[in-house]
């Protein structure tokens, strides 16, 4: 696992001069705060469950997962760097202080940042939210033609595969979407905090038999961004590894701007490194970043 992460780390291709820079990714989650390791880059903020204009995020699970993508490491001189360290951040607030969210909510923010892609370049939209297989159909169907129409208007769409594994197909809504790329925890066996049992990446393959996630990450005992006070904290779950491929995604843009969201996955695909882990689930594999670009 150790090897994962090290070949996921970006500082090879941050001397390069891929750090994201020129990229937006829309964030989707609990809101964020103005951390010193964001610095100037947090080109809009929109409040979907309270209406207020200031940047806040009374979770922080948002925080944390904006840091991973493109926090710049400014207040640790670098250690908890982002993937994407100079990539900017379209933020929408769908989910409360609890983690709860409303649908409608969730899929006004999804308009909301296909209005906005041309106004900002936002080329990523990470989600790392989701909705088990048991809600409400109509629900599910609707969200699942959100991340469509988000796809289909040229946004790469990285969900999480949610935290219901072990499992056959305990993937959740929208990562179950056969377009846009889904990301599982590689290292959901590792000893971390409460909350998570052994195991807990979501898992295909789905009702229609297709392979999801696709791709797995680190998402254990992930240090990043608190909400709380300009530091960092640690958390696990896929919503720390569909992150880690949102920001992977964001040098890769940067470096081939013209990709479109079925190229870029049809990347993935191809550049994707099979460990025994993702061959035992079908998985593509992890991703290297030197061999992604």
């Amino acid at each position: 696992m150790n090897q994962v992460r090290k070949k996921l780390r970006a500082d090879d291709a941050h001397r390069k001069g891929f750090t994201g820079r020129g990229i937006t990714v829309a964030v989707m989650d609990t809101g964020i705060v103005a951390h010193p390791d964001f610095d100037s880059r947090i080109l809009e903020f929109a409040d979907f469950t309270q209406g207020r204009a200031k940047a806040y995020d009374d979770n922080g699970h948002g925080c944390h997962v904006a840091g991973i993508i493109a926090g710049s490491g400014r207040m640790s001189r670098g250690a908890y760097k982002g993937i994407a360290p100079e990539s900017c951040l379209f933020v929408t607030k769908v989910l409360d202080r609890k983690g709860n969210g409303n649908t409608a909510h969730v899929l006004k923010a999804i308009d909301y940042v296909i209005e906005n892609r041309r106004k900002h370049n936002i080329r990523i939209l990470n989600i790392s939210v989701g909705m088990l297989p048991s809600a409400d159909e109509t629900e599910k169907r609707n969200l699942m033609a959100a991340v469509e129409k988000a796809w289909n208007h040229g946004i790469v769409v990285v969900a999480a595969a949610g935290n219901n594994g072990p499992g056959k197909n305990s993937v959740t809504i929208p990562g179950q979407c056969k377009s846009i790329i889904t990301v599982g925890s590689i290292d959901d066996y590792a000893k971390h905090g409460k909350g998570l049992k052994q195991g807990y990446s979501g898992r295909g393959p789905t009702e229609c038999c297709v392979v999801k996630p696709e791709i797995l990450a680190p998402g254990t005992n992930i240090k990043s961004c608190s909400a709380r006070g300009g530091g960092y904290e640690i958390k696990s779950g896929t919503s720390m590894s569909a992150p880690m491929i949102a920001g992977s995604i964001a040098l890769l843009l940067q470096k081939y701007p013209d990709m479109t969201p079925a190229q870029v996955k049809l990347r993935l695909y191809e550049r994707a490194v099979v460990l025994g882990e993702a061959m035992e689930q079908k998985y593509w594999g992890v991703v290297y970043l030197n061999r992604l670009l």
